[in-house]
């Protein structure tokens, strides 16, 4: 009776903060709200007994990964009113992309076979939720997870090529051309008369 009540508290404080992500007029509002959402979620995941998946999501994602969100969004001046420019042209697709998301958590939720195994499980004392996935994720599902990670590698080498574009309005110094440069190309040695003297007048 205890986690039911909790469970469904966590769940309205996270359905809650996931409706004012996306409500907020602030972004760093937007962003705390999200961070509400992760440990609200977190919360879901340890009443699931999913330890680690829990202390993964608050460690990466609250502690580092919405910390950068917070600084970029602070150190940048967004404009909001451009930011809304898009957005009713947009309500009708994000709609419909919500019910399709609502349709297939009703249709797995519905099914026969989460019906059969929603009872609760109750593990022995030492039990290791983080050897279970590892042995899961490296064995049963080995193949989807290293789908994943070349999907990653992938995205990391577009967002670096991204960044590596030449601009012709761009002004950066070519280090290569600096460090071919000869004496000869830079430095020219003039040959400049000396000049004489004069002579000392005598006092007498």
């Amino acid at each position: 009776m205890i986690e039911t009540t909790v469970f469904y508290l966590l769940a309205a404080l996270s359905l809650f903060a996931g409706v004012r992500v996306i409500t907020a007029r602030n972004p760093v509002h937007a962003a705390l709200f999200l961070v509400l959402a992760f440990f609200s979620m977190a919360g879901i995941w340890l009443l699931l007994e999913a330890e680690f998946l829990a202390m993964a999501l608050v460690l990466v994602y609250v502690g580092a990964v919405m910390v950068l969100f917070l600084f970029v969004v602070m150190m940048l001046d967004i404009n909001l009113a451009r930011l809304r420019e898009g957005f009713w042209r947009w309500f009708p697709f994000g709609l419909m992309l919500a019910a399709v998301m609502v349709g297939e958590m009703i249709w797995v939720l519905g099914s026969r076979q989460t019906a059969e195994t929603a009872g609760a499980v109750h593990h022995a004392a030492d039990y290791s939720n983080t050897r279970e996935l590892g042995r899961l994720v490296y064995t049963d599902y080995v193949y989807p997870f290293e789908l994943a990670a070349v999907l990653l590698l992938i995205a990391i080498v577009a967002a670096i090529a991204l960044t590596l574009r030449r601009r012709k309005d761009n002004k950066a110094q070519d280090v290569a051309q600096q460090v071919a440069v000869r004496r000869e190309d830079r430095v020219r040695v003039v040959q400049v008369a000396s000049e004489t003297k004069p002579e000392p007048v005598s006092r007498k």
